[in-house]
């Protein structure tokens, strides 16, 4: 091992979180998962519009080549600014430099039609030549009708699915509903209450630290035969920071292991997005070994390289101005947290 890895995958993001920061307190305490999705996320996708978009995806753009990541596998929801959503996440992430793999979550929760408007952006966005996978929400938030219609697309498109399965026991019908559906090229987000025996096929996307938050349990992803992924389900994408927690949960439930399982599931991500294996990113330390980098805190990247370019250099992107990109983010923030 040396200084430099390839670029870093985060396996499942949510751009569109990003100005969730600071945003003002729901109406009610959550007390359990259901309750978080209707009091906090599903209120803030709703308020979304397409200016706010931009500004979300810079900023988590900007993030990802602070931390050494130059790829993002996305999964957007919003349903009040569906048309061009896509395309706009693209932008803004070409724009700083980092590359995308994204997608439109339907959901039947905003009505059938909003299920149409999904599936018509995702199509339209990939027919156009974009990086996008079909995108579903969730089965418990989907009809039979809309998971087929989906899993149809996909096909019909040459592409797989990015969906969130069995994330909360809300979910827990998934497995069944899926069925038949699945492709090995499908993304299954979360999957804490899948049975460790199930007939699902795709790569499974671990986000630990989102799961501790939304207090809905430890997958033990080792349990899988299906291949694991690292992501963080929208908090920032630093994939080191993943790493190191995903080490010690693991480590929690069998003191036996070591940290090369956890490190193979971030590496996992070079096979969703095999371009960031192009990338360069030298860091801070030496080497970049699983075994040193689980217990040494402060990594950072010196330079990132997407394609050849340098990216990022001396703490900074090199296209575009990172205070500029934060300061918008603050003005637009302000306007989707008035709207909460």
């Amino acid at each position: 091992m040396t200084t430099t890895t390839p670029g870093l995958v985060c396996a499942h993001h949510h751009l569109y979180s990003e100005l969730a920061r600071g945003m003002p307190p729901p109406p009610k305490v959550a007390t359990d998962f259901q309750e978080i999705l209707e009091q906090v996320w599903w209120r803030l996708d709703r308020a979304l519009d397409l200016d706010m978009l931009y500004a979300s995806a810079r900023l988590g753009a900007l993030e990802a080549l602070e931390s050494g990541t130059t790829a993002i596998v996305d999964h957007n929801e919003s349903p009040n600014a569906i048309e061009g959503s896509l395309s706009v996440l693209a932008d803004a992430c070409a724009e700083v430099g980092v590359r995308l793999l994204t997608a439109y979550g339907i959901s039947d929760r905003n009505g059938p039609d909003q299920v149409k408007r999904g599936l018509a952006e995702n199509e339209r966005f990939i027919k156009a030549g974009g990086k996008a996978l079909v995108g579903i929400h969730a089965a418990f938030t989907c009809t039979d009708e809309s998971l087929e219609a989906a899993a149809g697309l996909a096909r019909d498109l040459g592409v797989g699915v990015h969906i969130h399965v069995c994330e909360g026991i809300g979910d827990i019908d998934a497995p069944k509903r899926l069925e038949g559906l699945t492709e090995d090229n499908w993304l299954i987000s979360h999957c804490v209450h899948l049975p460790t025996d199930h007939n699902l096929k795709g790569t499974i996307l671990h986000n630990p630290r989102s799961n501790l938050n939304n207090g809905v349990g430890y997958a033990n992803p080792a349990r899988f035969s299906n291949p694991v992924a690292l992501g963080t389900d929208g908090i920032g994408a630093n994939m080191i920071e993943s790493f190191r927690l995903a080490y010690v949960m693991q480590r929690s439930v069998d003191v036996t292991v070591g940290p090369d399982p956890a490190w193979s599931w971030l590496a996992e991500g070079w096979n969703i997005v095999p371009e960031a294996k192009n990338d360069e990113v030298t860091w801070s330390y030496d080497p970049m070994d699983p075994w040193h980098i689980a217990f040494t805190p402060g990594i950072y990247p010196l330079e990132v390289k997407v394609d050849g370019e340098v990216v990022f250099a001396d703490g900074k992107p090199t296209r575009v101005d990172g205070e500029e990109i934060r300061a918008k983010a603050r003005e637009q923030a302000k306007r989707l947290h008035a709207k909460l």
